[in-house]
């Protein structure tokens, strides 16, 4: 089957990820995750790229990233994975021993309400929901905890929502299964996360079709431009 094209829309919040190939840990070491951290770092300095949010875990990341044009993700990510997996196969002498990653990466766009919020949550909830730590902010290799060994690490910010009270606790408290599944569903159908119509405006301009539109969307339309929710303009729905 081939596969589906989708565009990077400027303007929209995109969770982005990507996985190693096989059974291939990334990250075996600190020295792994400092290193990618230095790439995401020169990437956002390529690029302009504004980062919410990340996280690195032992054969996977997420990131959750704000482009101001269309395409900048693609520009991005390309440079990141391409750089990366070339660096780590030189650094593991595994050059020449098959694919890094699994594949291209995946990007979802995300809708800037309280779906964002709960796509950010996911993210740096990671390593607590796999068991890695027993509070988030102790994993050294996420945007939730900014403390620990002096390295190069990307800048955060800006946000098309400011981070609420007391996050570090909430990012702690457990999630419903209802979130979990709908963040999961989205990424293994490429499809935006947000609401039903967010979903059906959207689709238009990232690749993705929904099976029903409601009545009055025009397709290829976008709900607002990064411009609108700088100036405090919220889609109504």
């Amino acid at each position: 089957m081939p596969r589906r094209h989708r565009t990077a829309q400027g303007g929209l919040v995109h969770h982005v990820i990507n996985r190693a190939a096989g059974r291939t840990v990334l990250f075996e070491s600190p020295s792994d995750y400092i290193a990618f951290e230095r790439l995401l770092s020169q990437a956002q300095q390529r690029t302009a790229m504004p980062i919410i949010a990340y996280c690195l875990m032992p054969n996977h990341w997420h990131l959750l990233l704000w482009p101001e044009k269309d395409g900048a993700v693609t520009l991005f990510m390309h440079w990141l994975t391409t750089t990366h997996a070339r660096r780590w196969a030189m650094a593991h002498d595994a050059v020449g021993r098959g694919a890094v990653y699994q594949g291209r990466f995946k990007n979802i766009a995300v809708q800037s309400d309280s779906h964002l919020l709960t796509v950010w949550r996911y993210i740096e909830r990671n390593p607590l929901r796999a068991a890695l730590v027993s509070r988030a902010e102790t994993w050294p290799w996420s945007s939730l905890s900014r403390q620990g060994l002096e390295r190069e690490r990307p800048l955060l910010g800006p946000t098309p929502l400011p981070c609420p009270e007391h996050w570090v606790d909430y990012v702690n408290a457990a999630q419903t299964e209802k979130e979990l599944n709908g963040i999961r569903q989205s990424l293994k159908n490429d499809a935006p996360y947000g609401d039903a119509a967010w979903r059906a405006l959207t689709g238009g301009v990232t690749g993705w079709r929904a099976r029903g539109r409601p009545r009055g969307t025009k397709r290829g339309r976008t709900p607002f431009s990064r411009d609108d929710v700088e100036k405090g303009v919220r889609p109504l729905f």
